[in-house]
């Protein structure tokens, strides 16, 4: 017991310390949010190939974008690419006039969308808390930092967010305009406070004894001593600049991609000002009329350069069938039941994800009139609820799913599970005795915690016996042969089953003793260790066995190709080919289709008299082609290039049956 007070107290004492110097303060935030953002975006991020089907996508039509100079429409393999709006190519295509054509350069946007986010979302946090501390009159410094620290590696340190921020495609892009405009309006709307807090402002000035260490500058502190007085001189249109940064992130959501950028930011915005009634006062503080036009001079711009351009071909693709039949029906096959949002978020957010529960009965959001009772910026967790409700709603209604529909939803869930976890921290000094305002975060019960870390113990051995089997759970790939005998040689499900039982037997005896204040830390430490002995090995083996061949093939093909050679390739698609070797791809699906085109291009003369053939084994098997109707150029992998000379195919008849 007196070893456990000494470490609290040390503990305590050096937080107290880091409050009392902002300097250090700022350092030591620094420091965390870059080792956390190293760990799960930066570590190894451009080390690996790209990974089909769609990254390369993104890739090809960024670099067309850098060679071309043509910034408006995205082209990918010679044909138009429709599929999202511009930012993301325009921002990949930066990347490679800075580093250079390479992996790093295409995931180093999505890399710093999340790295950005994740630090607004650590400000806000430790913005929030220290604001909390005031109003309540006690200090606190321990509860603020950690919980701070916490957030912030709950939201970088989760399945789904590691995967979107590491791979070169616009979700990540997407979630970090949305996320941030949605930070960045909770922080304007918490800018300004009502009477009550006017009063404890007047109650504050009274107790001067009373002083509270805060080393993190507010919003409020930076605006409203100057541009809030109303006798200085006339306003700017917007003194608050967080409602300004909220409009501009909306653009860029839009430009990231399209209409749900706006659709679903304002959908949660007007669902939470409609709970607490405040969406008149709001609406005209937030000078909405301005903003929309704000959103549309920064967005509207290239939708109508790329429409005057493209025409209906861009209205129908993008809005029609990329947008609207998405969302009312089943896109490229994309479909699933009514719950797969929920196996999503249990396995995405996870192994926090077990907490969710806990986290949002805690709110008691069905009590609008306490929730309407309270300052403005008490709400922060009923708004992260109705950021996390709203994403999960949209997107299960919607009929196209698809597991990265939900990543914006994501920096809600840490900012719940970190908001839950902030009840277990007791008060470091005197509280005044005569309570200042209601509390915005009833306390949770023990039992309710206790249930939650017995559901987290009993997830972690599911989790541990599952990846011990994983063999038998995941299907096969075509692309390696040997897939399952490659994986349990490799010992990586071994060392993942053992990572999460240490982790459940940690998670036990925690609950045993009553010490709550720990699980999260185990679960942290323990996905930490799963990305470095696991994921990080794992990425590397899939990228030597699936991608590898299809890289060193293209690096032969740039070798072997001749001037307008023709490059097939029959039976699939791997957009990966046309990055990497820089060519126009002709993709033909069955044998038969791709028997009949060489023969027809060997009728019409063309020079030079060849084409190459890229195929899966089994399809090239099937073409029955004989040994001297081709030249066997490169094999790796399950992949065959061969170069067909037209003159073997001129009158020859194949039967491909």
């Amino acid at each position: 017991m007196r070893m456990k007070l000494s470490v609290k107290h040390t503990v305590d004492r050096w937080f107290n310390k880091i409050a009392k110097n902002p300097a250090l303060s700022v350092t030591v935030s620094i420091l965390w949010l870059m080792v956390v953002a190293w760990v799960a975006f930066g570590w190894n991020l451009g080390n690996t190939g790209l990974i089909d089907e769609t990254e390369p996508l993104f890739a090809e039509a960024s670099r067309q974008m850098f060679v071309t100079g043509d910034w408006i429409t995205p082209f990918f393999n010679g044909d138009t690419r429709f599929d999202k709006p511009a930012l993301i190519y325009w921002c990949q295509a930066i990347a490679y006039h800075i580093i250079g054509v390479n992996e790093w350069a295409v995931r180093l946007p999505s890399a710093i969308a999340a790295f950005g986010l994740v630090c607004l979302a650590f400000y806000t946090i430790q913005w929030y808390l220290a604001k909390q501390d005031k109003l309540e009159q006690v200090s606190r410094p321990t509860r603020r930092y950690l919980i701070s620290f916490t957030a912030a590696a709950l939201m970088a340190l989760n399945p789904e967010t590691i995967i979107w921020a590491r791979t070169g495609v616009s979700d990540m892009l997407l979630t970090g305009c949305m996320a941030s405009a949605l930070l960045c309006f909770f922080l304007g709307y918490a800018e300004k406070e009502g009477s009550r807090g006017e009063i404890n402002s007047k109650f504050k000035i009274q107790n001067s004894k009373f002083k509270i260490e805060d080393s993190m500058p507010m919003p409020h502190d930076a605006t409203c001593s100057t541009w809030g007085d109303p006798k200085t001189a006339v306003a700017p249109l917007f003194h608050n600049k967080w409602y300004l940064a909220f409009y501009v992130l909306i653009a860029g959501a839009i430009l990231t991609k399209g209409p749900v950028g706006i659709v679903l930011p304002g959908l949660i915005v007007a669902a939470f000002l409609l709970y607490v009634g405040k969406v008149r006062e709001v609406s005209r503080e937030m000078h909405l009329l301005v903003g929309i036009l704000i959103i549309i001079a920064l967005s509207v711009p290239w939708y109508a350069l790329v429409i005057w351009r493209n025409g209906w071909n861009y209205i129908n693709s993008f809005f029609g069938y990329h947008n609207l039949e998405r969302f009312t029906e089943v896109v490229n096959g994309h479909s699933a039941p009514w719950y797969f949002y929920f196996l999503v978020v249990l396995l995405g957010f996870a192994p926090y994800s077990v907490y969710l529960p806990a986290s949002i009965i805690r709110l008691r959001f069905w009590q609008r009139s306490h929730w309407r009772s309270l300052e403005r910026f008490q709400q922060f967790g009923l708004f992260a609820w109705f950021w996390f409700a709203c994403v999960f709603a949209f997107f299960t209604i919607a009929v196209t799913k698809l597991p990265s529909y939900v990543l914006p939803l994501m920096p809600a869930a840490a900012i719940l599970v970190a908001l839950l976890w902030s009840d277990l921290f007791s008060d470091t000094e005197t509280r005044q005795t005569i309570p200042v305002s209601p509390s915005s975060t009833p306390s949770i019960s023990t039992s309710l915690l206790r249930m939650s870390g017995w559901v987290n113990l009993v997830f972690l051995s599911v989790l541990a016996t599952a990846l011990l089997n994983i063999t038998h759970i995941l299907g096969t790939d075509p692309a390696i042969s040997n897939f399952h005998e490659l994986i349990q040689q490799s010992g990586l499900p071994l060392i993942a089953g053992i990572i999460w039982l240490v982790c459940a037997v940690l998670v036990a005896g925690l609950l045993l003793s009553r010490r709550w204040n720990y699980i999260i830390s185990i679960n942290l430490i323990g996905f930490v260790a799963f990305i470095i002995f696991v994921l990080t090995p794992a990425s590397f083996f899939i990228d030597q066995e699936r991608q590898l061949p299809l890289r060193e093939l293209s690096a032969v093909i740039l070798e072997a190709k001749q001037p307008n050679e023709e490059l097939i390739m029959l039976g699939f698609k791997k957009p990966s080919v046309v990055f990497y070797s820089h060519i126009h791809v002709n993709y033909l699906k069955f044998p038969q289709e791709a028997v009949e085109h060489i023969k027809n291009q060997a009728a019409k003369g063309l020079k030079p008299p060849s084409v190459l053939l890229l195929a899966e084994q089994k399809k090239f098997l099937q073409m029955d082609l004989q040994p001297d109707d081709y030249k066997n150029l490169s094999t790796k992998g399950a992949y065959n290039l061969v170069r067909v000379p037209f003159k073997k195919m001129k009158n020859q008849k194949i039967d491909i049956s």
